[in-house]
């Protein structure tokens, strides 16, 4: 089994360095092009099925590579990003910011904690390796949750955890 994990095209927070957790924001001009050429990238591969975040930026990619490899697209709302609670649409440079970024139990008011994040994904994980088995898997959703599922595959410390950083539009192999 492989396991394909993307993460959604650029958005304008992506663009304003803003915080985009479960903030709904779609694509850019430049985020459609990305996904459209991450589509290119992976129609030599096998893709049985696509799992997308419902957040409409990772669900029109989702979309966008569902239509060129020929996969079924579902949206599971585990995929979704941290919820930065009242943080979200604020600039990544907010004072304080980086340092609650990086403390796993700190929960957001109005939000969740990484250690939140990382059970939900987990937890996901744990049930496509086993109800996909026989299949080859793409995920597209978020920066942070790209972060975690690395996390799943690979033993890293803390500072490994926090420099990994997948960009608009990649995409990672795991074998299963």
């Amino acid at each position: 089994m492989k396991l394909y994990v993307a993460r959604h095209g650029q958005t304008q927070y992506n663009l304003e360095k803003r915080i985009c957790g479960r903030a709904d924001v779609p694509l850019t001009k430049r985020g459609i092009m990305q996904a459209h050429e991450l589509a290119e990238i992976m129609k030599p591969y096998s893709v049985d099925k696509i799992i997308a975040s419902p957040a409409k930026r990772a669900r029109d990619t989702a979309v966008i590579v569902g239509r060129a490899v020929g996969a079924d697209v579902i949206f599971d709302d585990r995929l979704f990003e941290r919820d930065f609670g009242d943080t979200d649409g604020t600039p990544e440079a907010t004072p304080g910011f980086q340092h609650q970024f990086e403390q796993f139990a700190y929960q957001y008011p109005n939000g969740e904690s990484l250690l939140r994040v990382v059970q939900r994904i987990y937890n996901f994980l744990d049930e496509v390796k086993f109800k996909y088995q026989d299949q080859n898997i793409m995920i597209i959703s978020h920066g942070g949750v790209c972060r975690v599922i690395h996390s799943y595959f690979n033993s890293e410390d803390n500072r490994e955890f926090f420099d990994f950083f997948l960009e608009n539009a990649k995409v990672m192999e795991y074998d299963i």
